[in-house]
């Protein structure tokens, strides 16, 4: 397999960006190239594998064709855009923002030889490692990322986590405890019909941080991969997680940025 950086990307636009991106999906409608995606939950998401070689005015046709068939789902609350780096996308940044999609911070697609992950990490001794399937796992973890990632501690995140475990697609959670406190977590998604699966979700208290715990969670979950016949790893990864993946040899192919829109929120900058 070829594990050039131009290879893997190909391979992500072609096997990535399809329904393989969106197996939870309530409901996904086509607009043009887009896919309206929609969750449990009260989430749209929006993706495409490319815009068609559309212009500016086109792509701000599809940007309120899109929110307007959000604004027409009461139950939708956010949606978010997932713009990639290296798309031939005039003007959609401008026209996100016209619409009142808000950006946030760009992440760097990164992927690789799960092999490359899958070793031994030291760990503080009283630092457990397993993987959760039960109601309550589930929702400790969930509350952890909630509050590690910044966000109100919800129970609808774990509610849509309990529902994909129950759908059996592969997915696998796991967290990292000290005497039963969850101190770090990640999910592990196979895409079905390829050699890949994601590394999602990672995340680690502040006060265990630099201590092994990422990189302990992301081996557990490379070792999983590759017991499922998934050679290639990928994850969409923040300034603080993406240092520890390119140690392991995962390789930059491109950045995406969100960009979310909230009901009730101002329509446009």
């Amino acid at each position: 397999m070829d594990l050039a950086p131009a290879a893997l990307l190909a391979l992500y636009d072609d096997q990535l960006r399809t329904d393989a991106e969106t197996p939870s999906a309530r409901a996904v409608t086509r607009l043009g190239p887009l896919r309206l995606v929609t969750f449990d939950g009260g989430r749209g998401f929006v993706t495409y594998r490319d815009l068609a070689g559309a212009d500016a005015a086109i792509v701000r046709e599809l940007v309120a064709g899109a929110l307007e068939h959000y604004r027409a789902d009461p139950v939708v609350e956010r949606v978010e855009w997932k713009a990639r780096g290296h798309d031939a996308a005039p003007g959609l940044h401008a026209a996100l923002r016209e619409h009142g999609f808000v950006q946030q911070q760009q992440e760097v697609v990164v992927m690789g030889d799960a092999r490359l992950l899958a070793v031994d990490v030291p760990l503080p001794p009283q630092v457990v490692l397993r993987r959760v399937t039960s109601e309550d796992d589930v929702r400790a973890m969930s509350a952890m990322q909630d509050e590690v990632f910044g966000d109100p501690v919800s129970p609808r995140y774990a509610d849509a986590l309990l529902r994909r475990l129950a759908t059996g697609d592969g997915t696998e959670l796991w967290v990292a405890e000290v005497d039963g406190r969850v101190i770090g977590a990640g999910r592990l998604e196979p895409v079905a019909g390829s050699d890949v699966a994601g590394l999602w979700g990672g995340a680690v208290r502040p006060g265990w941080r630099g201590r092994g715990v990422h990189r302990a969670l992301t081996a557990a979950r490379a070792r999983s991969a590759l017991r499922l016949g998934r050679r290639l790893l990928h994850s969409d990864c923040s300034p603080a997680s993406r240092p520890v993946l390119e140690r392991s040899g995962m390789v930059p192919v491109t950045t995406t940025t969100p960009h979310v829109w909230h009901r009730g929120a101002p329509s446009g900058a």
